[in-house]
């Protein structure tokens, strides 16, 4: 049986299926980095994945094919991330007890804790550490992972039916934590501080606070890039794709000046139009943020504020984001780049700079096979 996974295994291949996309990263230790052997995305059917989870496996399991195809992948062990409102992560204080007493304890422990029936979940967990209270109990706090069962077995269904074997599932905030981990930009650095990721994709967005390199927390909320793009559809009367490539092209204006960069082929009162609509979208947005954010400080007495947020995945590309959130969010808001520690072959170069943003999961969920 395939279990949820903090990371470790044999693969070297990251697989993270999404919405619009599915792609692969296949990496090779190399130095003190790592080496990209192959890469890839394709086009997900619409409606195969919705919310981040699979509901139609056998559509799901074509468009992987088609990515072995085109990719150059080679190899069938693949390390799959899950990233959904049925994948709860929960930090919780136990009595101190030994590794071989706790995954006892832990099936009749997490119900008190995860909103689904113990018994059509898998749990995992990993200890983070331990300590004493004022009076003297030696307590330890423990990381704990529930993904309902037949989620987790569509997953399993979809990568099967490609001719793969999942080998790990690991869940997609801690992929992307860490492909960002200790990279150029110093992300995770500040002893005692912490630090916000969120991961903006198509239909969701993943929140997590990290502190010292360990993610604590993580939240799942449906405001990501298609409601951007649905609220100019609604606001023009416009198509999908036709609202996409309006909010691709004017975007946000800069939230200093107040002026955005229009191409002139968009006329002003369309161009205004769509940043109007961005704009009350993209508010609701950082609302949803803060209050996660704010739910987490609440829960800890060793953090007070988040001073850092890194921003990835395909929706953190619209223009003047990082503005808007961080004058809303209070804090510095910078970019993150799975890049920095990979060494990238020429003919993959412009592939992965143009999905910089995209490709941290897939990237992380390799790393988390090659870090057994």
């Amino acid at each position: 049986m395939v279990s949820v996974s903090f990371g470790g295994g044999s693969s070297a291949i990251g697989l993270d299926i999404g919405t619009d996309h599915v792609r692969v990263a296949q990496l090779r230790p190399s130095g003190a980095g790592f080496a990209v052997s192959a890469y890839g995305l394709v086009d997900v059917p619409m409606g195969a994945v919705v919310a981040g989870e699979i509901v139609a496996p056998d559509s799901v399991s074509g468009a992987i094919k088609e990515l072995w195809r085109r990719s150059g992948v080679r190899g069938k062990d693949v390390c799959v991330g899950v990233a959904n409102q049925k994948v709860v992560v929960r930090l919780i204080d136990l009595p101190f007890m030994e590794r071989a007493e706790l995954e006892g304890a832990i099936q009749y422990q997490a119900q008190d804790y995860i909103p689904m029936a113990v018994e059509e979940s898998i749990l995992d967990f990993q200890i983070l550490g331990d300590y004493m209270t004022p009076s003297d109990e030696h307590m330890m706090e423990v990381l704990l992972v529930a993904a309902q069962r037949d989620m987790i077995g569509n997953v399993v269904a979809a990568v099967e039916g490609a001719g793969l074997r999942p080998t790990q599932i690991d869940v997609t905030s801690f992929a992307i934590v860490r492909a960002l981990l200790g990279g150029a930009g110093g992300f995770f650095e500040d002893e005692g501080g912490a630090t916000g990721v969120v991961h903006i994709a198509s239909d969701i967005t993943n929140i997590t606070v990290v502190e010292r390199g360990i993610p604590r927390f993580n939240r799942i909320s449906s405001l990501a890039g298609e409601q951007f793009t649905n609220a100019i559809a609604n606001a023009l009367g416009l198509t999908f794709d036709e609202a996409e490539a309006l909010k691709i092209k004017v975007g946000l204006p800069d939230i200093a000046t107040g002026v955005g960069d229009v191409p002139p082929e968009i006329d002003a009162q369309t161009a205004q139009a769509v940043q109007d609509a961005l704009e009350r979208e993209v508010n609701k947005f950082i609302a949803e943020v803060r209050r996660s954010l704010d739910y987490y400080l609440t829960q800890t007495s060793q953090v007070r504020s988040i001073q850092k947020i890194v921003v990835t995945g395909s929706g953190a590309k619209l223009k003047n984001l990082i503005g808007y959130l961080e004058k809303g969010l209070q804090a510095s808001v910078v970019p993150g780049d799975p890049l920095d520690r990979l060494q990238i072959p020429g003919n993959l170069q412009a592939l992965l700079t143009e999905d910089r943003m995209g490709c941290v999961t897939a990237v992380g969920l390799a790393m988390g096979g090659l870090q057994a």
